[in-house]
């Protein structure tokens, strides 16, 4: 039992000698995740007089597991890191986004600004 614990106690001394000095920074671009799974509706915004979206149905797109999306034309892959969506490959390749919330993207210019168009995702209550 004393030659356990003496082992016990050497492990653990070991381990707290690997552990890092300082706390882990954050990732670069931030923590990297998934969007989502489902139909994401694109839409440039309308106005008082009309309807309050005007649908860009070439821009639709679904997202499934694994990273990945497809549109009408194909699949690809795509890169959340924080909030920061980029289309890593398909047919919306080079795409970026940002993620507003888990329903709610907004399609940014080769500036890194917003621009009109945003996709939101279809739910239950919004079909």
């Amino acid at each position: 039992m004393k030659h356990t614990l003496i082992l016990l106690t050497a492990s653990l001394t070991a381990v707290a000698a690997c552990a890092p000095a300082e706390p882990l920074k954050p990732v670069p671009g931030g923590q990297i995740g998934v969007l989502q799974q489902g139909f994401y509706v694109c839409e440039l915004p309308g106005d008082a007089t009309g309807a309050a979206g005007i649908r860009q149905a070439e821009q639709d797109f679904s997202v499934h597991n694994a990273s990945r999306y497809s549109t009408a034309t194909g699949r690809g892959t795509y890169l959340l890191t924080g909030d920061l969506v980029v289309m890593t490959s398909g047919p919306k390749k080079g795409k970026k986004f940002r993620k507003l919330s888990n329903n709610f993207l907004r399609e940014l210019n080769a500036a890194g600004e917003e621009t009109d168009l945003r996709c939101v995702r279809r739910v239950q209550n919004n079909r």
